[in-house]
């Protein structure tokens, strides 16, 4: 039986085994991945590559509350088997938090932020045919993720943690507010967006008890119109530097009765420090 992306994930459940049958090294340097989305037989991955790490602040700077950072953001074309195939650098200034990215069917979507909440941001169009690089607009908060919906000239954007929605017009006209109505989760990528529901994956992180943290990822299925949440799963499978693999860059496909994700959760320094893992659940 087929399935759509967004039909197969309200069949997972907690008991949902995820099996790994792939791990591919990349050759090239990916920095702190973002999002992740496939482009006929190419993957496109964003990334931040941190210069200087943000410091909290005990006075809130502008209304956002830790200093800004510096950095580079990244988008790269790779192959199936982890070989870099071509590589931008989006951003400007402080602007370089290089966000979840979605594909319209002719374009790439890439928001790319300030690296704190409550600050800035530019979305970028790239054509990944002549690798043109359009700016589309600014918008006045973090944007984290953007999902394009193939039916509707629409676009639904994930701020800082996921914790508000916006639906936007491309041309960065504010349409609607999603309330958001989970909370286990922060949305960091959305992997499906059809007939007005969209599928995110993300992350969140809980005391373990004994003064650490422990991440628990999960997916949900939200009604865009509403915010109402029609299905939603943990995912525990932890990657082989111990993140959840729903960390931050996921790409989500159908295979036959399977729900097949592709996951970069891990951070490189170097060409072949991190894999992107390939797993599979029955649905």
């Amino acid at each position: 039986m087929a399935f759509t992306v967004n039909e197969a994930i309200t069949r997972l459940r907690r008991s949902t085994e995820w099996v790994t049958v792939d791990r591919i090294p990349l050759d090239f340097t990916c920095h702190h991945p973002q999002g992740l989305d496939r482009v006929g037989d190419s993957f496109y991955l964003t990334s931040v590559e941190i210069l200087e790490e943000t410091t909290r602040l005990e006075n809130r700077d502008g209304g956002s509350d830790r200093t800004a950072g510096r950095g580079r953001g990244h988008l790269y074309e790779m192959s199936a088997d982890g070989r870099q195939l071509g590589h931008w650098e989006l951003g400007e200034d402080s602007v370089y938090h290089a966000g979840g990215l979605s594909y319209d069917g002719e374009s790439l979507w890439v928001p790319v932020a300030e690296y704190r909440p409550d600050s800035k941001s530019i979305l970028y169009r790239i054509d990944p045919a002549t690798s043109a690089i359009t700016e589309m607009f600014r918008y006045p908060d973090h944007l984290g993720a953007v999902a394009c919906e193939p039916d509707s000239e629409l676009l639904h954007m994930a701020t800082w943690g996921g914790r508000r929605l916006l639906v936007m017009t491309r041309s960065g006209e504010p349409v609607r507010e999603i309330p958001v109505r989970s909370h286990y989760i922060d949305f960091q990528d959305c992997v499906e967006m059809r007939d007005g529901l969209a599928s995110w994956t993300g992350v969140a992180e809980y005391p373990d008890g004994s003064g650490g943290v422990f991440g628990l990822g999960g997916i949900a299925l939200l009604d865009m119109n509403t915010g109402d949440i029609k299905h939603e799963a943990p995912v525990t499978v932890l990657s082989p530097k111990g993140r959840v693999i729903t960390f931050n860059a996921t790409h989500v496909e159908t295979v036959g009765d399977r729900l097949r994700m592709y996951a970069l959760p891990d951070d490189s320094v170097v060409p072949g420090d991190t894999c992107l893992l390939v797993l599979e659940a029955a649905v």
